[in-house]
């Protein structure tokens, strides 16, 4: 009689590619490992890369304790352009002219949005509402109300000042939507703005530069990927399971 084939099981650290969902490279594990356990800790937008958690086996388990982590990123932002879904993924609805600012303007603004406060989702949202997604109902041109969500910004700085684009760096709590965050700020600066790239660099102590990007995963044996898993209890040493 054979014995059963031990699944995998612990958190491996993914460089998500741009033009792929989160459920595209749960998808492409699902593939590679022959497992259909397999979650992350914390979706990206398509257009976004970087940091994805990726739970395997047993270790979904863990995923609430992941998913409320705080979440640093770095990214673009364009004045003068406001779109639909508040990121370059979206139709523009609105161009305006964008003054001469100076950095120090920018800043300021920018040291605004420190802090705690409510940030109202965006249409363009997985988040659900009578059991349907608020991206259906903004593809159709609907607009619904929607509850105001409580974040956290630790840290919103300027790292690149080049009229009309502004890079950034920031550090937030669970749930927050960077592309409001870019789109608010072009509201506080009378111009408009929207989120034209973004990378997630680390999820607390878990860096982008640990994880393995789709192509090195397609090219490791099963065994290697195996040694490359962060163990639950490594992952989340405080969660009792």
């Amino acid at each position: 009689m054979n014995a059963p084939v031990k699944e995998m099981c612990g958190v491996l650290l993914v460089d998500k590619p741009p033009d792929h969902t989160s459920h595209d490279v749960v998808a492409r594990l699902r593939g590679k490992l022959k497992m259909r356990k397999i979650g992350h800790a914390g979706t990206l937008d398509p257009m976004a890369t970087g940091l994805l958690i990726m739970l395997i086996g047993k270790a979904t388990r863990i995923s609430q304790y992941l998913i409320s982590l705080d979440k640093e990123y770095i990214g673009t932002i364009e004045l003068g352009k406001i779109t639909n879904s508040q990121d370059a993924e979206g139709e523009v609805m609105e161009t305006r002219p964008v003054p001469n600012f100076t950095q120090a303007e920018i800043e300021t603004a920018m040291q605004s949005f420190m802090g705690d406060q409510y940030q109202m989702p965006p249409m363009f949202s997985a988040i659900k509402i009578g059991g349907v997604p608020l991206y259906k109902m903004a593809r159709k041109g609907e607009e619904v109300p929607r509850e105001s969500r409580f974040i956290r910004v630790s840290k919103f700085e300027l790292t690149r000042f080049e009229l009309p684009h502004i890079d950034f760096r920031l550090c937030s709590s669970k749930g927050t939507y960077v592309r409001t965050v870019a789109h608010d700020l072009g509201q506080k600066l009378g111009c408009g703005a929207h989120l034209s790239s973004l990378r997630r660099i680390a999820t607390d102590n878990f860096n982008v530069s640990q994880a393995l990007t789709m192509d090195e995963i397609q090219n490791l044996s099963l065994p290697e990927i195996e040694r490359r898993l962060i163990p639950i209890h490594e992952a989340a040493p405080s969660v009792a399971l």
